[in-house]
């Protein structure tokens, strides 16, 4: 898997012990990285960081504590950094906007200082979200060179983390020898061990865990919703390009997914009610929060550049989803499975980063 780019990689993951991070932190040990790790403890519990237990070296350092995070870097040496930790949650962040901004602002710049000064970092993927866009409710996809913006904190934070990879980039990162900084913008990422709060699969499954009805804010929401093997493969094919030297994708890119898989909530539910019959829903009666009613992302860019697409169409990824939660309801933690039949997938469907 790309082009064994990964194997005895010195790689430091933040937010590992998060959902995309500890998918990310697994799959980058399956291929033979060696993966140290900088989060916080797991919010959740259950969480997926703590199902698939590996055996890397983890650090339960806070991204704000600038000090201590160099040593971790320093000790680490990595040569790429995956920096996704972050206040993630909408909601959370109308509740407590300073943690959100500090979280995901200044902490973005005390991991990109560490970068600067840790001389073996040669590669750096930054990972925002596909809200980092001023939305318009436009019925097509938001480009990169789109207006960034943010009407909730978190949206407006992640923006901002935007702007403060771009000062590094420019500002310290432009030098021959400097390490090579891109930013990732992914849609509404579904897939097995997330458990966080406000947010639809994990509330349904808790529904589920308790018999009862999930009440949906808004059914008619469209998301670009996808499997988190699919953004994690585009956030790795775009480092396996730093690492080879590829200064002209030094830029921020979209990882979405198909346009026809822009779906609704309601879509997505009945979708997922297919492969798991517990599903219940209903409409709440108050959405007491701004969010946006229409949110698609254009990865053109990447499609056409990287060579990226997705593997998973939405009706693959859901029944993975389902599988996968199913399946841990009866005992069994199965993510290297899943894991192994996304890359089997991913051959079958000629995908650049999966080619012998």
């Amino acid at each position: 898997m790309f082009g064994g780019i990964y194997s005895a990689r010195r790689v430091l993951i933040t937010g590992h012990t998060g959902f995309k991070g500890s998918w990310l932190a697994l799959w980058l040990s399956e291929m033979g990285a060696e993966v140290t790790g900088l989060a916080l403890e797991p919010e959740a519990a259950p969480s997926h960081w703590d199902a698939i237990a590996l055996p890397i070296d983890s650090q339960l350092t806070d991204i704000r504590a600038a000090d201590a995070v160099q040593e971790v870097f320093a000790k680490a040496r990595p040569e790429i950094v995956f920096h996704l930790a972050a206040q993630s949650l909408v909601r959370r962040s109308y509740r407590n906007p300073l943690d959100t901004w500090s979280s995901n602002v200044m902490g973005t710049a005390c991991v990109l200082e560490a970068c600067r000064n840790t001389p073996s970092v040669r590669a750096v993927v930054a990972v925002t979200t596909d809200k980092v866009y001023d939305n318009q409710e436009w019925s097509w996809g938001y480009r990169e060179n789109d207006r960034l913006g943010g009407h909730d904190p978190y949206s407006a934070s992640k923006a901002a983390c935007e702007l403060v990879a771009d000062s590094y980039r420019k500002a310290f990162f432009s030098a021959a020898d400097a390490p090579l900084l891109a930013t990732a913008r992914a849609g509404n990422v579904i897939g097995g061990g997330d458990w966080s709060e406000d947010r639809l699969i994990p509330d349904l499954v808790r529904a589920i865990g308790q018999a009862g009805t999930l009440e949906i804010r808004s059914p008619n929401a469209t998301r670009p919703w996808q499997h988190v093997l699919d953004c994690l493969s585009g956030y790795l094919q775009l480092g396996q390009g730093l690492l080879q030297g590829r200064r002209d994708w030094t830029a921020a890119w979209n990882f979405g997914p198909a346009v026809h898989d822009n779906r609704t909530v309601a879509e997505l539910l009945d979708m997922l009610a297919r492969h798991w019959p517990e599903v219940r829903w209903a409409v709440a009666a108050n959405a007491d929060l701004h969010e946006a009613g229409q949110l698609y992302l254009d990865s053109a860019k990447a499609r056409q550049t990287l060579r990226w697409r997705p593997v998973w169409e939405l009706e693959a990824a859901v029944a993975a989803t389902a599988q996968w939660y199913r399946a841990y309801t009866a005992g069994r933690v199965e993510s290297r499975q899943q894991l192994a039949g996304y890359f089997r997938a991913a051959q079958d469907a000629g995908v650049e980063w999966a080619k012998a």
